[in-house]
């Protein structure tokens, strides 16, 4: 097993899965969620995305959390009602969270398990020839605390650009987490640089920098899988940073060559 401990920040249930994933593979990793999942408090704004659905030709989902709480609660008749579109997704996560929501492989589009980069950018390029004038796209994503939709204005404006017209609704509410004592006394320890903090949102880092807003990150090591988040953990502060591609074998390499 790999000497070095890793922090895993995703939402709770993505980061269980991380800690499986990288234990099986040697590596000491423990899970410090840094995004709350909650669901909206007022789901108006989905239901009247779900009565125009047959308006649109494409629907992108940025998590798997997007494609449960927009899909999980269907109707067998609502998953048929969008049977004409596309399914995009950035990553295998949001994958399964379609699959399991009974969508068909046929129906998604997404880079391959294997890809470099899962990201807006990745997909874009798979998905650029679906998009031209007269073709409508709803961005299924996550909402603030209040539920209001946010992010993905890069994707929105590629889309607008090629002439075609985007909505985006959040399916639910991505906060900043209630932490106790005992995940206080982690980051105070990984501040040290004694432990790796594995990043795959700017979100987490600007969540990690409200929870501990006195910590001094100078001397600690992050590993982000996309370069925008390196650059946010270098923003706060950390001392030492790496970027990463998010499959497990190239997460584990990066681990284990970290000094």
């Amino acid at each position: 097993m790999s000497r070095q401990r890793v922090i895993v920040t995703r939402p709770a249930r993505e980061a269980s899965r991380w800690v499986a994933d990288l234990r099986g593979a040697g590596v000491d990793a423990i899970a410090l969620p840094l995004i709350e999942i909650a669901s909206l408090e007022d789901r108006s704004p989905v239901e009247k995305a779900w009565q125009r659905i047959a308006g649109y030709d494409a629907l992108m989902f940025v998590s798997a959390a997007a494609a449960t709480h927009f899909l999980g609660g269907a109707s067998v008749g609502r998953i048929g009602a969008a049977a004409h579109c596309r399914f995009w997704a950035t990553g295998p996560g949001t994958v399964r969270g379609l699959r399991a929501a009974g969508v068909p492989a046929s129906s998604i589009d997404a880079p391959a398990a294997d890809a470099v980069q899962f990201d807006s950018e990745a997909l874009w390029a798979l998905v650029r020839s679906q998009v031209r004038p007269g073709v409508r796209v709803l961005i299924v994503r996550g909402g603030d605390a209040a539920g209001q939709a946010v992010g993905r204005v890069w994707l929105a404006r590629e889309i607008a650009e090629a002439g075609a017209t985007c909505d985006a609704v959040a399916a639910y509410r991505r906060l900043v987490p209630a932490i106790g004592e005992a995940e206080r006394h982690v980051i105070e320890e990984a501040a040290d640089g004694s432990a790796i903090w594995l990043f795959s949102s700017s979100e987490a880092i600007a969540n990690l920098r409200t929870l501990a807003p006195a910590a001094d990150w100078r001397a600690a090591r992050a590993l982000a899988t996309h370069e925008r988040i390196a650059q946010a953990a270098r923003d706060a502060g950390f001392g030492r940073v790496r970027v990463s591609s998010p499959p497990l074998s190239s997460l584990v390499a990066s681990i284990e060559s970290f000094e």
